[in-house]
């Protein structure tokens, strides 16, 4: 494996002091000397707690579970130079001896992103029935919305090269993180790689800052939301087809109540009309919108191609090298001549 200098273990966390010790030295054991700790503004000791194990700690805007997951990470990562980046949660569910598994496929060049799957190696009880059917659902959506499948969408353990995360330009400020990279990944082609990894129960005495109820609907309006710009069709085409449908079902009650009881709903049909024409648009516009959106993704990809034939037409090759110093000699004997000529 390569330098782990060049690698930044990034955690963000919010009262994790019964197992920020724990995750910091199981990493600080593994050599990584750039361990940094971006806190949320505990107050059970998380950043103290951090700092005596070895890590570098920061204290992230914002307050409390307001300040979110999500600006953490980005914080954290403007903090650091390091051009690869270990991401996982300080809750001690994430094995610090995966580590190399996720940094792999990175060094070696294979992925510019990679996510560690918790249901490769899923302990019992790590998660809760209720939360497992929520994961499913969400992942689900996400190979549906954005049509490609990822493995786990909301593992928080991941490692990424700064150049992608620059890519994605995340904007979520919660748990939604996760979710925004994924498909900012989808969506500017960015090399993923989805690796097995084991996923432990959280200690007892260690309090989950997740609400799922809550936090899952969040996610999956992200996952909508950001189906704008990487999937118009599904994005527009669903709005379409519910208004059409609503229409529809409004029409239909119009068209019995007239031909059973001879009466008239006009400001019913009127709205039916209504929905019905706004849904066909919609679809229109969907559609429309994915066209552009392949044409623009094609000649992103071709520009993408001239920029990286400039570029390597611009290195100098083995030959190129002699060639520059016999022009360097010939150049020198020109002038050494010239000189000579003057003289006489």
């Amino acid at each position: 494996m390569a330098d782990r200098g060049d690698v930044c273990v990034l955690i963000p966390t919010f009262d994790e002091a019964a197992t920020i010790g724990g995750v910091v030295d199981g990493f600080v054991e593994r050599g990584f000397s750039n361990v940094l700790v971006v806190d949320g503004h505990s107050t059970d000791g998380t950043r103290e707690l951090a700092r005596e194990h070895g890590a570098r700690v920061i204290e992230q805007s914002g307050q409390g579970k307001g300040a979110g997951k999500g600006q953490a990470v980005r914080e954290g990562i403007a903090h650091s130079t390091a051009p690869y980046i270990l991401m996982l949660d300080g809750d001690g569910t994430y094995r610090p001896a995966d580590a190399e598994a996720l940094l792999d496929p990175l060094l070696a060049g294979e992925a510019d992103h990679v996510i560690g799957d918790r249901y490769a190696d899923m302990a019992d009880g790590a998660m809760t029935r209720f939360n497992g059917l929520g994961n499913r659902l969400i992942n689900r959506a996400f190979r549906t919305v954005h049509g490609r499948d990822v493995g786990d969408v909301l593992s928080g353990y991941r490692a990424f090269t700064r150049e992608s995360f620059e890519r994605c330009r995340p904007t979520a400020e919660g748990f939604g993180i996760e979710t925004e990279l994924a498909v900012e990944c989808v969506k500017h082609g960015i090399p993923t790689r989805v690796v097995p990894i084991t996923y432990r129960a959280r200690p007892a005495e260690s309090e989950t800052n997740l609400r799922p109820v809550r936090d899952g609907a969040r996610i999956l309006l992200t996952l909508y939301r950001l189906a704008k710009t990487n999937n118009p069709l599904f994005y527009f085409g669903s709005a379409g087809a519910l208004s059409g449908f609503v229409g529809a079902i409004l029409a239909a009650y119009v068209l019995v109540e007239w031909l059973t009881l001879r009466i008239s709903h006009e400001v019913l049909a009127v709205a039916a009309a209504f929905a019905v024409i706004v849904g066909v648009q919609l679809v229109m516009f969907g559609v429309l919108s994915d066209m552009i959106l392949a044409i623009n993704r094609e000649q992103t990809r071709r520009f993408e191609g001239l920029v990286a034939n400039a570029r390597d037409d611009s290195r100098p090759t083995a030959d190129d090298e002699p060639r520059a110093e016999r022009a360097r000699v010939d150049d020198r004997r020109e002038r050494v001549s010239g000189r000579a000529g003057e003289r006489d």
